[in-house]
């Protein structure tokens, strides 16, 4: 499946196809989007179970920075404590690499009259990076040349609210995968 991930001005989305990998299976129980804070959240791409693994980390992780520091753990803190938690499993033979890529989003409120959407995007290998927009899965590079010509107008201007950028999202989606999605199909 492909994920897409679009900040605008006032807000980010995440879109990703609910699809179920068995008929049996209820599609509503094979979510890859997880909520890790308050202010963050989190969409997975790859092996479910490592998503899950990963997810649980980062919820445990964000907890006790809140309960050691008072505050919620800011999305690109997160985003570099995930990157060097994979990096780890890179260096060791005895180690696995997670095999899931990570897309987070979450608001900065440093300033309460500024905040700001932010959007990163973690790989397995430990790279990780702030994005306007961003794809992961079977069609991200097709994903990526999408949006870079859509996005190039509202880059030079800033002017991209949720609304838009929630279109934005399910129209890459949709265009990659030369198909009609039903509200149910999405998420």
């Amino acid at each position: 499946y492909t994920t897409i991930g679009v900040r605008g001005t006032d807000g980010v989305a995440f879109v990703t196809q609910l699809k179920a990998p068995d008929k049996l299976i209820d599609p509503a129980s094979c979510s890859h989007i997880y909520t890790i804070s308050p202010g963050v959240g989190m969409l997975t791409t790859g092996f479910p179970a490592d998503a899950r693994s990963i997810a649980q980390k980062a919820r445990q992780e964000a907890a006790e920075f809140r309960f050691k520091f008072g505050y919620e753990m800011p999305c690109d803190v997160l985003a570099k404590w995930l990157a060097d938690n994979n990096q780890v499993y890179t260096q060791h033979a005895y180690m696995r690499v997670m095999a899931v890529e990570t897309m987070l989003i979450g608001i900065n409120d440093d300033d309460e009259d500024d905040k700001k959407p932010m959007l990163y995007k973690v790989d397995p290998a430990g790279y990780y990076a702030g994005y306007h927009a961003s794809c992961a899965g079977t069609k991200e590079i097709e994903c990526t040349n999408w949006l870079e010509k859509k996005m190039k107008s509202h880059l030079e201007n800033s002017s991209m609210n949720l609304t838009q950028a929630i279109r934005m999202g399910i129209s890459a989606l949709q265009s990659v995968l030369s198909e009609d999605f039903k509200a149910s199909q999405i998420e």
